[in-house]
């Protein structure tokens, strides 16, 4: 990156191409002091904020090898841009100025992609994309009653915007991206088609910028950036993992559905820890470790399953309820966050029942929690993956232990919470061989978590909270260094009545089976949803696309592998390889590495649906063996039979084939 300042302002440049530039007619740079409001009612936020005296900066000056800008000639210097490498150290100069809106250059009709793990919007220009984790919201989408109701009911209806994941990280069709190096409050606002404007609420951070030749080299930059995440196991690729939580019972609904064919890989339980049950539905008991009563003689049944080549998997989250044994255990040793006006322990209201939060901040906290809680009570137990859930709750106003700002911990939360995770298993000897999973996350996540979930759809086939959202979410998470992806088969939110159909339950099957990991969830009210064992039909549904994702087990390692070496995500929006503006946007369909191509059904009652065959060369239906030509066409979907095809030209052709009905 070089800098050239001349009289009428300046430009920074990236292999060449400006990617900031700023005169006194048109500031790249503009400061204000902000007045911050933020509520948060179990993980959902409302944030505000009330700037003032915002100073366009719009003359730029040398002052050794760095860039002043000022706001007006001759004024005193008012932030300071310096470069390092191929990044930018950006600092206010004044500590009055806490809010920075930086406007870099923007090429007409370009796209931008990324932003963390977006549900609603893969392509994000037009849109304003605020990044602050959180509950994704339910319905998310203020048109619908379902949304309507959720904000009534604890500000829980959400906006497209709202994510688990986020990240201040994108790519555009420019062949460059950008990452900006903080943790707080920021805004990635790509509105104006002349430029894209991130706004942070800090005052000193840094924008690293990467280049490349292709899309897959910028993806890969960006993985070998923030971490590649190890090749998943061939237990966990192999067959689908069920989840299950009605107790003991459990393993006798297992066995049926074994004994109706389903290739299944592990045994997900939940539930392992107690129950707890609330007007939201049948929730857990938040102390890790096994309850016995629920699940009486649980280690002779785990070795029961591992002799089946069954694995079992847990459930654990980063909160200790008040009424746990573990919960006592942390407060005695200084391990749980505190109140800023005293000495007590800070609870946060979960519905109906209160947590303390682990202060990962302490690193003897994360440490006692990595060995105490995940090593010796769940790995050393014999669990060989868990849920790893929330991350996204730290409130802002609690006392951490490193005296942080909580506003600017919050959204690194998940990756500490990440970090615990890992170091357990490290710990164990079993990275690369255990699997946790994530809903959580933010910048540098990548390192630490195997696999990413999509979290808690509703069970429908709606625009900004259904079904397909998850293909979005596996898109835009793996083009800023996720390769793993996958989501709840059945979706999990139920409520105000909405509950799954059987059309939903027989398409998220299908979904699952093209996934690297297929695993099934009862959801939040499981008494009043359908199963994949609720009916013959279900049942039969899963059993024939479990053996489907066992068949693809050889494709899917393939993929891991290269995922490792090149940092290419399993699932693939088609520009990755198709760099074509008509492609800039679809996100309804994908590419399952480079030979395969996936049209999944994510509309109910929907028979047949459009497919787009890039490229120039044939593609062959993956259950007639017939070719198409690339275009669009309309192609029929029955059951068990969802819009796959695959190049004839593929070195997994024959694997390919094998599936044909």
């Amino acid at each position: 990156m070089t800098f050239d300042v001349r009289e009428d302002g300046f430009a920074c440049l990236l292999a060449g191409r400006a990617v900031l530039r700023g005169s006194a007619d048109s500031p790249a740079f503009a400061v204000a002091h902000g007045a911050a409001e933020v509520e948060m009612v179990r993980g959902n936020f409302a944030i505000s904020d009330a700037p003032t005296g915002r100073v366009e900066l719009g003359f730029a000056a040398l002052d050794g090898a760095d860039i002043v800008l000022s706001a007006s000639a001759g004024a005193a210097p008012m932030l300071r841009v310096s470069v390092k490498g191929d990044s930018l150290d950006i600092a206010v100069l004044d500590p009055a100025y806490d809010r920075v809106w930086v406007d870099l250059a923007a090429q007409p009709g370009e796209h931008a992609w990324g932003g963390g793990e977006q549900m609603s919007y893969l392509d994000l220009s037009g849109r304003r994309f605020p990044i602050w984790t959180s509950e994704p919201g339910v319905g998310r989408d203020k048109s619908t009653e379902l949304t309507r109701l959720m904000d009534q009911n604890g500000m829980a209806g959400g906006d497209y915007w709202w994510t688990n994941y986020p990240q201040p990280t994108f790519l555009t069709s420019g062949l460059w991206a950008c990452h900006l190096g903080s943790s707080a409050y920021s805004v990635l606002d790509f509105t104006d088609a002349a430029r894209h404007r991130i706004e942070v609420w800090e005052g000193a951070f840094t924008l690293e910028f990467f280049a490349a030749d292709d899309l897959p080299a910028l993806v890969g930059a960006l993985s070998s950036r923030f971490g590649r995440q190890p090749a998943l196991p061939d237990w966990a690729i192999g067959g689908a993992i069920v989840g299950l939580k009605e107790g003991d019972v459990s393993f006798a609904r297992l066995e049926k559905i074994m004994d109706a064919g389903a290739e299944v890989s592990g045994l997900w339980c939940e539930d392992w820890i107690g129950i707890r049950q609330t007007s939201f539905g049948r929730r857990l008991f938040w102390d890790w470790s096994w309850n016995e009563a629920r699940y009486p003689e649980l280690p002779a049944r785990i070795a029961a399953l591992a002799e089946k080549g069954v694995r079992f998997l847990g459930y654990v989250n980063p909160y200790l309820a008040n009424d746990g044994k573990q919960y006592a255990e942390a407060e005695a040793l200084g391990y749980l966050a505190l109140r800023q006006d005293s000495d007590a322990v800070y609870l946060v209201d979960f519905g109906e029942f209160d947590c303390g939060v682990v202060d990962f901040t302490n690193p003897a906290a994360l440490d006692w929690f990595a060995d105490r809680v995940i090593g010796r009570e769940m790995l050393d137990f014999g669990l060989s993956g868990w849920m790893a859930d929330f991350g996204e709750y730290l409130p802002v106003d609690l006392r951490l232990h490193d005296g942080s700002d909580p506003m600017l911990m919050h959204n690194r939360w998940p990756v500490l919470w990440a970090e615990a995770n890992a170091r357990a298993v490290a710990s164990r000897g079993k990275t690369g061989e255990a699997v946790f999973f994530m809903r959580a996350g933010f910048s540098g996540v990548q390192a630490h978590c195997p696999l990413l979930w999509a979290g808690d759809q509703s069970v429908d086939f709606t625009r900004h909270d259904g079904i397909n959202t998850v293909l979005t979410a596996a898109l835009s998470a793996g083009l800023v260094g996720n390769a793993y992806s996958h989501s709840d088969v059945g979706g999990y939110t139920s409520l105000h009545g909405n509950v799954r159909t059987a059309d939903l339950m027989m398409r998220w099957c299908e979904l699952g089976a093209f996934s690297p990991v297929m695993r099934s969830h009862e959801g939040n009210r499981p008494d009043d949803n359908l199963q994949i064992d609720s009916s013959p039909e279900l049942l039969g549904q899963f059993a024939a696309m479990s053996r489907v994702h066992k068949a693809l087990a050889p494709y899917v390692r393939h993929l891991s592998d290269e995922a490792v070496a090149t940092g290419l995500p399993v699932q693939r929006p088609l520009f990755l390889h198709y760099f074509e503006d008509a492609l800039f946007s679809v996100q309804d369909q994908y590419l399952y590495g480079a030979d395969m191509l996936v049209a999944p059904i994510v509309e109910a009652e929907a028979t047949q649906r459009k497919v787009i065959l890039p490229g120039d060369t044939p593609w062959r239906h993956l259950w007639t063996g017939e070719d198409f030509a690339p275009g669009t066409h309309t192609v029929a979907a029955p059951y068990s039979q969802p819009p796959v095809f695959y190049l004839p030209s593929s070195k997994f052709a024959p694997l390919f084939a094998s599936l044909k009905a």
